[in-house]
């Protein structure tokens, strides 16, 4: 899947997207951000409510190509200016996480493996 596919499926709207045509593995939901640090794959799109600096410093600790903010929350100028200059994507979708780990996991489960 390429990020321009993850805003297809999840209905976002890309408010910082270096490269439409990066793939990714897979996604990684949570809202803790330790959590991710410990758990999240490289190339992985993090689904999360957190709308952050921090979110965009961890994300790129630990190679996320993108993170999915849900629930249609506002996207802070820090943490635009942050991922641009990481060239980490940032998508934003009106659903929630579990929806759009529901919707990430079936459209990767069709799809063959990238890497």
């Amino acid at each position: 899947m390429t990020l321009a596919g993850v805003v297809a499926c999840c209905e976002a709207e890309p408010a910082v997207l270096p490269d439409a045509g990066a793939i990714i593995a897979c996604a990684y939901t949570s809202d803790l951000l330790s959590d991710v640090m410990a758990h999240a794959p490289e190339a992985c799109v993090l689904i999360t409510v957190q709308n952050h600096l921090n979110t965009v410093a961890v994300a790129t600790l630990v190679g996320c190509r993108a993170i999915l903010v849900c629930h249609h929350r506002e996207i802070p100028a820090d943490m635009l200016a942050a991922a641009t200059h990481a060239r980490v994507a940032i998508l934003r979708t009106r659903i929630s996480q579990f929806e759009a780990s529901c919707r990430m996991g079936a459209q990767l489960a069709t799809e063959p493996a990238a890497f």
